[in-house]
């Protein structure tokens, strides 16, 4: 074998048939011997945070021009007359009128990118302005309207958190807690044949990769998995090394990841709690201070595992999903711009280029499909 070419070179007589026969030859064993294929993922995005006025329009056009087929919807104005709502508020003209345009722009719905589980755990006063709603009251009210836009998006996936613990304090106290108003709601999502999604996140109690493994492992149920995001993590003051064991400590209950990372700012002094309003330093995935690049390639190695229980569970494979905030983040979302989303995006692709880690983009097949030849 050549090593510059990957000829395979063979002793015969100089002649113009040469170089046909060695490229017939090298065909031959790639057919027979054939590279392994990267392990690939499904790119997906919240796509308001690349629209400014977070009209539908303006959503199904970043996602289109950038190259990607799924979204999670969030805040949205779907008739684009400048009243934004979230995607579990939309009247059911609305979201049939938002399931039109997802045909029409060859797009489909990761998750519902809902709110539950951002709620108070318990009705008692703290540092926080977070408001407590009564289980009964929730399940009836933000869980059944979120299964309803879910239902009429045909999402098989719902994002959602694990309550508010009392500020300030251990939140390993809390998690059997927390277990007992997950479960109705898991619960609730199974008997729609929906995967409920618990993210790790700030001031939550599964704010880390550990407490997430231990709410999963207590809940017990198939259709419960964890999102796992670097960024939520790194805005902790974590490390690198750090972020990496807690993505290790719940790589077998993950579902789906999101993609933000953060520079950490060495000036300011942890207190244990993220003041979510003043996070001003997101970054693309490729220059932040979670370690990426180490997380993908130990993802890399469970790929095909993780996905096909995705797959098992009704979900078209193994998400990795856009939530830059290049221009902003809070506490219910944030903000890149259509330029921003397009540099996460590429950045994004270079690190799972760089780390072996197949993805798929709209082609020039999928154009001729949308012209109707």
């Amino acid at each position: 074998m050549d090593a510059q070419v990957g000829l395979v070179r063979t002793q015969r007589p100089d002649s113009g048939l040469a170089p046909i026969r060695d490229v017939l030859e090298t065909q031959l064993d790639c057919e027979t011997n054939p590279m392994p294929q990267n392990p690939s993922i499904i790119l997906s995005a919240f796509a308001d945070e690349g629209a400014r006025f977070k009209t539908a329009i303006e959503q199904m056009t970043a996602l289109a021009a950038i190259g990607l087929k799924y979204y999670s919807p969030r805040f949205i104005d779907v008739p684009g007359t400048g009243q934004v709502e979230h995607v579990t508020e939309l009247s059911d003209a609305n979201l049939a009128k938002l399931a039109q345009m997802h045909a029409d722009y060859g797009v489909s719905v990761t998750s519902i990118g809902s709110r539950i589980g951002k709620v108070k755990l318990l009705d008692v006063a703290d540092s926080s302005h977070n408001k407590y709603v009564a289980p009964a009251d929730y399940l009836g009210g933000e869980v059944a309207r979120t299964i309803r836009a879910a239902k009429g998006l045909s999402a098989k996936l719902i994002r959602g958190f694990s309550f508010y613990h009392p500020a300030g304090e251990d939140p390993w106290k809390y998690v059997d807690q927390a277990v007992e108003r997950l479960l109705p709601i898991v619960d609730e999502c199974g008997k729609q044949g929906m995967i409920f999604g618990l993210e790790v996140e700030p001031n939550l109690i599964g704010q880390n990769g550990h407490l997430l493994a231990a709410l999963a492992e207590r809940v017990k149920r198939d259709n419960m998995v964890c999102i796992f995001d670097a960024g939520n993590l790194t805005c902790q003051n974590l490390s690198p090394r750090q972020v990496l064991a807690e993505f290790v400590a719940m790589r077998d209950h993950i579902g789906w990841i999101h993609i933000k990372d953060y520079k950490v700012d060495t000036t300011l002094d942890w207190t244990g709690v993220v003041d979510e309003e003043r996070l001003k330093n997101f970054v693309p995935a490729n220059i932040g201070d979670s370690g990426h690049e180490a997380i993908f390639r130990d993802l890399r190695n469970h790929l095909p595992h993780l996905t096909s229980r995705m797959q098992r569970l009704g979900a078209p494979g193994f998400f990795l999903e856009l939530e830059p905030h290049l221009k902003g983040g809070g506490q219910f979302g944030g903000f890149s711009g259509p330029d921003g989303l397009g540099v996460a995006m590429r950045a994004l692709c270079s690190a799972l280029d760089y780390t072996g880690i197949g993805y798929e983009l709209r082609t020039m097949d999928d154009i001729r499909q949308a012209r109707g030849f």
